[in-house]
């Protein structure tokens, strides 16, 4: 894989000449986070955490420095301060390997809302048919949002469909971005892994990383600002691989018997190369005027692992590489996404504030493979691969509208209206013609660990929708204050949904709240579950060419086999908890949800045998059709959980401040509803359902159920310490190989403990030193049945990680 072409060392010189053209000033310290008024979860002017109706968590920048050490990425630090948030280290799992889905909730990766300063951000591009979470989703890549950008994260931890639109249903992550007008930061660290791996009995150290970030802000007029950065990091692979044992269906011939108690395969971390850089400003137009702009953009090149082929194998050809070869997956991700808007006040007596914006968010994946080969182009097969090219894009175009209401009250009312025009779209791109050619040799067709897409599964895919709210919030009386908002969307492809919400919060006494909300929400299918087509050549008996096709729902083929035109997801959130702060230096809350979706998407099961084969060759002249699958509605799922958050604060110990932090997460998903095979299907001799054992366990199982994080904060005027212990629950695996062949294993909780201390040299400049999982936790060993032969012995599934321990050094000059 080719790598960035500005080199680490080169790229902090340019930083460095960047940064010493002007001068700056020193940072104003955030305030309180307890008393910061919240922009997420309500329209209301003085919404903080001390009085929200709805449970918000607010991680500052300092929260997420800390937290991002260990895997340099948000999605990573976002998993270590959440604990309904999940974010399992995929590997071996095709494009899963380079853009890795999050849960928050323990519901699926798309059904949660990312804004960035309040605007959508746009989805990846690249489908993920191999990942174990978010199979068949193409989500949000937290990882491509420059860390350094980020001022704030407000994470709201229930439905917003009626306040967001589209995929608010477990939750709405904004990311506020840095609008410091003044000062700046240079930042670089080091770091790698350390670990005894006791399934080979050995010391390792790999995984190293080296990162460099650098900010700077500085006044624009009298009332704007400019805030920008940039940023670059490599990061080696990983690998955890166990004693090969050869598994039994390969030849045992001395040249594949040689191969035995080595380290053949490489699951672990991604070797990565990125590159970003991003801007966030606002500049005065007048007294009642402000225009603003903020861009992020990165570059991101990354190496995933695939399985090993061994010398003497149907998959090799031994002219090409004669001791075998194991198939790197490589990715690269170009990600944008700019907006810019005109916010301010109008009217004769400037009671309305406005927000007019533009946003554009564009995804661009380019996928392949190296040190691979085509078995049935034999010796003339190409080792490098193009596999497809993917794109996604939305645009939009939104206005809000805001005053207050006097309406008799304690307190005026706040009166919100919003418009929202978005057009959407998702596109395919075949691959070299080589990655999926059928050659003239005996063997598989099509490049090993791909095969590419196939020029007929090419799609361009576009639709639009506008959307229209209403939102009301006053305080009621002294101690109740309610929301109620009202959202309307049309959509050009499946149709419309109407959602609604109503929220509230009463002080029972002094310092203490009783919230709820009710809400009906929606998640719209995404294009690419809609129309992504993918083909999978094979030989059948006697050489016959044979396909697997995943069909998008709107062709004929799976029309005639049942499947029917997607539905948007729909959902009914409740939620009910008790707030608390006995003192200013103290709090507590405690929050239980239910969340009941209906109509959830999900892959379908293979679908296959003979008379199947035969329909799609008389009817549509398709011959060799053996196996096929598509997106369908074939769920409800019901999802019920509690959250807890507590902090404590205590002033002079050991002649500073010691910050005690505790959250809580427990959630339980549950299949209430599966739809029946179709009368289609049927017909042809097909009973299961479409929704199998495998996709089951990812619904309910796959993550954990609950998940405790315990953290200690100390600081004084030179050191800051900290001290995080996490216990993160068991999770399930379910493996479905046919025949009735359906191993499973439970995962056991695992206890983690990460450390920092830094030290302030002068008021600049500070080093830090850290570990993450610094007492080498791992998961459970997986049993024989699922560690494939030793090569695997350890499962993705735990948030631990199966890594080991992480250390770091960071150095950090302020300015």
């Amino acid at each position: 894989m080719p790598k960035l072409k500005l080199k680490p060392t080169t790229q902090a010189a340019l930083l460095l000449l960047a940064l010493s053209q002007l001068t700056v000033q020193a940072q104003t310290p955030p305030p309180a986070q307890l008393e910061q008024v919240l922009v997420t979860g309500s329209r209301a002017k003085d919404r903080s955490l001390l009085n929200s109706a709805v449970p918000v968590d607010v991680l500052s920048q300092e929260d997420l420095q800390r937290a991002v050490a260990g895997d340099g990425n948000l999605a990573a630090a976002l998993q270590t301060l959440l604990p309904s948030f999940n974010f399992p280290r995929q590997s071996n799992s095709g494009g899963g390997d380079h853009v890795r889905a999050a849960q928050l909730r323990g519901l699926s990766p798309d059904q949660v809302l990312v804004l960035v300063n309040g605007k959508r951000r746009h989805n990846s591009a690249i489908v993920n048919l191999e990942s174990k979470t978010g199979k068949g989703t193409n989500p949000v890549d937290f990882n491509a949002i420059p860390f350094s950008a980020i001022q704030r994260i407000e994470v709201l931890r229930d439905g917003a469909g009626a306040q967001y639109g589209s995929d608010a249903i477990a939750g709405v992550i904004n990311i506020i971005l840095d609008e410091a007008r003044s000062g700046g930061e240079i930042q670089g660290q080091v770091g790698g892994f350390h670990t005894r791996f006791e399934p080979t009995h050995e010391t390792i150290q790999d995984g190293a990383s080296r990162e460099l970030r650098g900010k700077l802000g500085f006044k624009l007029g009298e009332a704007g600002f400019v805030r920008l950065g940039a940023e670059a990091a490599h990061r080696d692979h990983t690998n955890r691989a166990g004693a090969d044992q050869l598994p039994p269906w390969e030849d045992q011939s001395p040249a594949n018997l040689a191969f035995q108690g080595k380290r053949n395969y490489a699951p672990g971390e991604p070797e990565s190369d990125q590159l970003a850089l991003w801007l966030n400003s606002a500049y005065a137009l007048g007294a009642d005027a402000q225009a603003y702009a903020f861009a992020t953009w990165q570059q991101r090149e990354s190496l995933g692992a695939a399985y090993f082929r061994y010398p003497d194998s149907s998959a090799n050809v031994k002219a090409l590489y004669p001791q075998g070869y194991r198939p790197e997956t490589t990715g690269k991700s170009r990600d944008l996404q700019i907006a810019a808007g005109l916010r301010g006040s109008l009217g004769a007596d400037k009671a309305w504030d406005y927000d007019l914006s533009f946003n554009l968010g564009r995804n661009d994946f380019s996928y392949g493979l190296r040190n691979s080969l085509n078995v049935s182009l034999g010796a003339a097969s190409p080792s490098q691969f193009q596999l497809g090219d993917f794109g996604t894009q939305h645009l939009g175009l939104s206005a809000d509208f805001r005053r207050e209401l006097a309406l008799g009250l304690a307190k005026p009312a706040t009166l919100a209206l919003g418009l929202e025009a978005r057009r959407e779209s998702f596109r395919t791109r075949a691959g070299d013609a080589a990655s999926y050619s059928v050659g003239p040799f005996d063997g598989t067709p099509g490049a090993q660990a791909g095969p590419g897409l196939q020029a007929g599964d090419a799609v361009d895919l576009s639709r639009q929708l506008i959307g229209a709210y209403a939102d009301l919030s006053a305080d009621l009386s002294q101690d109740l204050f309610a929301n109620l908002a009202l959202r309307a969307d049309r959509y050009s492809d499946f149709g419309s949904a109407l959602t609604a919400k109503l929220s509230g919060r009463y002080v029972l006494a002094q310092g203490l709240a009783l919230r709820g909300a009710a809400s009906s929400n929606f998640r719209a299918p995404s294009l690419a579950q809609t129309g992504f087509s993918f083909t999978v050549t094979d030989r059948g008996e006697g050489g016959s060419l044979s396909q697997v096709r995943t069909l998008p729902v709107g062709s004929a083929i799976a029309q005639a086999l049942g499947a029917e035109q997607l539905k948007a997801e729909n959902a009914r959130n409740a939620s009910l908890g008790l707030s608390w702060q006995p003192s200013k230096s103290a709090s507590l809350s405690i929050d239980a949800f239910d969340v009941r979706v209906k109509d959830r998407i999900t892959l379908s099961e293979r679908l296959s045998n003979e008379a199947l084969t035969q329909l799609v060759q008389t009817r549509f002249n398709v011959a060799g059709v053996n196996g096929v699958n598509f997106f369908t509605n074939a769920v409800d799922t019901h999802t019920r959980g509690i959250d807890l958050v507590g902090q404590w604060t205590q002033q002079g110990i050991l002649g500073g401040e010691l910050r005690w932090t505790l959250a809580s997460s427990y959630n339980k998903t549950t299949l209430s509803h599966v739809r029946n095979t179709g009368a289609a299907l049927k017909a042809l001799g097909i009973d299961k359902p479409l929704v199998g054992l495998e996709e089951s366990n990812t619904l309910t199982a796959a993550a954990p159920r609950d998940r405790h994080v315990i953290g200690a904060n100390w600081h004084n005027s030179q050191w800051k310490l900290l001290a995080r212990a996490t216990r993160h629950g068991q999770t399930t695996r379910v493996f479905d190989f046919g025949g009735g062949y359906t191993p499973s294993q439970t995962y056991a909780a695992v206890w983690q403990l990460d450390l920092e201390a830094e030290v302030k040299l002068t008021r600049q400049f500070s080093l830090s030193l850290g570990g993450v999982n610094v007492t080498d936790r791992y998961p459970s060993r997986s049993v024989d049945d699922i560690s494939y032969f030793g090569n695997f012995p350890y499962d993705v599934l735990s948030p631990v990680g199966f890594n080991g321990a992480f250390y770091y050094a960071r150095a950090r000059y302020s300015f």
